[in-house]
């Protein structure tokens, strides 16, 4: 930039800043964002000005058209923030809401259902000798998977291979009580 833009430049800066900062403002309700808003409009009018000549009496309809337009899309681009932020927050309040409902709904008598048992006893009765004892060692007995590796004298890896295969059937056959399962059957 020559001093002569230059000088053309501050005077532009110097004569419209307050006024597009204030108009911004007013609209934006921030101040760093009326800022930007002011500074970038100044500029594109002054680059506007250097390449086309034009009457006094039109720079500033031009300055304002610009500053409008800075400033509708500023406000534009807040309203889909604003409203993602808004979907966001149905969606977790209508999720919130389910799992009050689910745990409000939750009756810990009925966790001990003959149905319930009824279920887990059938499918430990589907498990292999093996597996039926490990598991029954590790989650009812409460033994860890070296104790059990131990006493059924096989490794730990194949102690995990059984624990994780009979939690595998019960979690099939308890899907439509998945959370009380979690309760249950993992530590």
């Amino acid at each position: 930039m020559n001093k002569m833009e230059e000088h053309f430049f501050n005077e532009i800066y110097t004569c419209y800043y307050k006024k597009s900062f204030y108009f911004a403002k007013s609209y934006v309700h921030d101040d760093l964002v009326a800022e930007d808003i002011a500074s970038e409009s100044l500029i594109k009018l002054w680059e506007k000005l250097k390449t086309e000549s034009m009457e006094k009496k039109y720079i500033l309809p031009l300055l304002l058209t610009i500053l409008k337009n800075k400033a509708l899309d500023y406000l534009k681009h807040e309203n889909v923030k604003h409203t993602a932020f808004e979907q966001m927050e149905d969606w977790q309040h209508q999720e919130l809401s389910m799992r009050l409902s689910a745990l409000e709904a939750c009756n810990p008598n009925e966790i001990f259902l003959e149905e319930i048992q009824e279920i887990i006893h059938h499918t430990m009765s589907t498990l292999s000798k093996q597996t039926y004892q490990i598991f029954m060692l590790s989650r009812f007995e409460h033994k860890s998977n070296k104790e059990i590796a131990e006493v059924m004298r096989i490794t730990v890896k194949n102690v995990e291979y059984h624990i994780s295969k009979a939690l595998k059937v019960l979690r099939i056959a308890l899907k439509d009580y998945l959370p009380l399962f979690y309760f249950f059957f993992y530590y």
